[in-house]
């Protein structure tokens, strides 16, 4: 695996962690409330990890694919968590 998908799959792993979080636990109430907060946890989470790789070069993509392949799952939360509803 190239190095930049090793600071980009953390941040996909951890946003479907907190989604399945919020869908099993009691916070699935209040879910319109929980996704947004796991999501604004998750951009920090991305700009965390693309600093500590002190890399530059591609810093924005990396970025990018992490904010966008975290927003994909938490949209796909709260579709199952609106139809399950």
């Amino acid at each position: 695996m190239d190095w930049r998908w090793g600071s980009i799959i953390p941040v996909w792993v951890l946003a479907v962690i907190g989604a399945v979080l919020i869908a099993v636990t009691p916070a699935h109430e209040s879910f319109w409330t929980w996704i947004p907060a796991a999501f604004g946890i998750s951009i920090l989470l991305t700009f965390a990890i693309q600093l500590a790789t002190r890399t530059p070069e591609g810093f924005v993509h990396r970025a990018v694919m992490s904010i966008i392949g975290s927003l994909a799952v938490f949209a796909v939360a709260t579709v199952v968590l609106v139809v399950a509803g």
